[in-house]
């Protein structure tokens, strides 16, 4: 029987690798972590979350992903029960212990016969016939961008992340910060909020203008922009100095305990574990340096002597122009046994990642049996995702991109303030629609 290659074991590749496994072919996954380093990874685990825990909203009646995250569960996607099993409360979001939601992932398929997880470098893709799919993500070495480059004949396209910091919870002043969540949603006491004043918001701006910022390590990487879903605070307040008020640090929704007037923005934070003895600062994404970190959160209301246990860090995100160079299917043109998945295909997050390493293994699995497989239609977010990468986008102007209402075909029949609701229900028939017609086995009580 032919084997798969995998190259890469973050979100995409982990749930390729377990679509493939689980039946019963045989897989190898290449992951340079535990032997090579990367500029954000901290352990060697597979599917290791960085740049957040939180893999978004949760409201299927109104919401893309969390419609995105009943599809993936109803294709009995390892990552979303991974999620689930490990989830820490959030709100109206889906969050998870990373540590624990990796161990799990890790261990499923460490413990699989099929699998075999190589550590090392992949510096050139392997000289095969045999299925080959790209879940490097958007840390891609450069030795094996260089080489995708050769094959394609295209330079990639990249931009840079930023990665929020984590403080200590234990260290939080609790007589200036509360819980509450914002419109009391979830159980209320998902995020932690920290008040600040007009005069200590304008002051917290202005420290911020004035901090040290990281630099790209390469001289060419200096003009790249960044992905506008997940910019730094500090980009945001070239914006405007109102721009973070009207974003993260919005007030609306929340009632301080501790101030008679209302504040004027709150600074809120999230659980990153189960133990709750982590929180994440919540759109808090830098460049800054680490010393300006330390000084200018000290600044926030309730993080005078936060312990800061993971600084912001700046990474690049590395992608192909998958309009142009991907078929429908994910293979790459002119290159039928060479899938790209993840990140590096084109979508942007982590719900999106695994979206793409399972279509790629579903739709390697059919091959390897002989099948066709139809992908879901474009009134689904799977469909809607894998056509906009593939051909529905502009290869002109591509950037990554999350999953979204403005993917799918438009009901403007629908009144604007029911849309929402109503691209919803009709994914729900759609997906369900697909499963039944291509006998695809799910739990029937996840469709009901």
């Amino acid at each position: 029987m032919k084997q798969v290659h995998i190259i890469g074991g973050g979100l995409a590749g982990s749930e390729c690798a377990w679509q493939l496994a689980k039946r019963g072919y045989n897989v190898k996954i290449y992951e340079m972590r535990g032997v090579e380093k990367t500029a954000v990874h901290k352990t060697d685990k597979l599917a290791e979350l960085v740049c957040s825990n939180s893999f978004r909203g949760t409201d299927e009646s109104r919401n893309a992903v969390a419609n995105l995250h009943r599809e993936l569960r109803q294709l009995d996607s390892l990552i979303m029960k991974s999620a689930d099993t490990n989830a820490v409360p959030a709100g109206g979001a889906l969050a998870m212990d990373r540590e624990l939601f990796a161990d799990q992932i890790t261990q499923t398929l460490t413990q699989m016969p099929n699998v075999e997880i190589i550590r090392g470098e992949v510096t050139e893709l392997p000289q095969t016939d045999e299925p080959i799919i790209v879940a490097t993500g958007p840390l891609t070495s450069s030795k094996l961008a260089a080489e995708i480059e050769k094959l394609t004949g295209k330079e990639r396209i990249s931009f840079f992340d930023a990665v929020a910091p984590i403080v200590d919870a234990s260290t939080i002043d609790m007589s200036k910060a509360w819980f509450q969540s914002r419109y009391d949603k979830g159980e209320g006491t998902d995020y932690l909020n920290c008040p600040m004043t007009k005069e200590q918001y304008y002051s917290f701006i202005n420290a911020i203008k004035e901090a040290e910022q990281a630099q790209a390590h390469n001289p060419e990487d200096a003009e790249v922009p960044y992905f506008e879903a997940c910019l730094p605070i500090e980009v945001m307040i070239e914006r405007g100095d109102e721009t973070l008020r009207f974003g993260p640090l919005k007030p609306v929704g929340l009632t301080c305990p501790h101030m008679d007037e209302k504040p004027y923005a709150v600074v809120q934070l999230r659980k990153e574990n189960k133990l709750g003895t982590m929180y994440n600062m919540v759109g808090f994404q830098t460049r800054m340096k680490w010393g300006d970190q330390k000084r200018i959160f000290a600044t926030i209301p309730g993080l005078e002597e936060a312990e800061i246990v993971r600084f912001g860090v700046l990474h690049k995100n590395t992608f192909i122009n998958s309009p142009e160079l991907l078929n429908a299917d994910l293979t790459l043109k002119g290159h039928a046994n060479i899938r790209f998945a993840g990140q590096v295909s084109g979508v942007e997050g982590y719900v999106e990642s695994t979206a793409m390493g399972c279509l790629a293994g579903l739709i390697t699995a059919a091959e390897l049996a002989g099948e066709s497989f139809v992908l879901p239609p474009n009134t689904t977010m799977l469909g809607a995702l894998i056509t906009h990468i593939t051909g529905g986008a502009d290869a002109k102007t591509f950037q990554p991109m999350n999953v979204n209402f403005s993917l799918l075909p438009p009901m403007l029949e629908v009144h604007k303030k029911q849309r929402k609701e109503a691209y919803c229900a009709r994914a729900q028939e759609s997906f369900k629609a697909w499963l039944t017609e291509n006998n695809m086995l799910i739990k029937t009580e996840e469709v009901a």
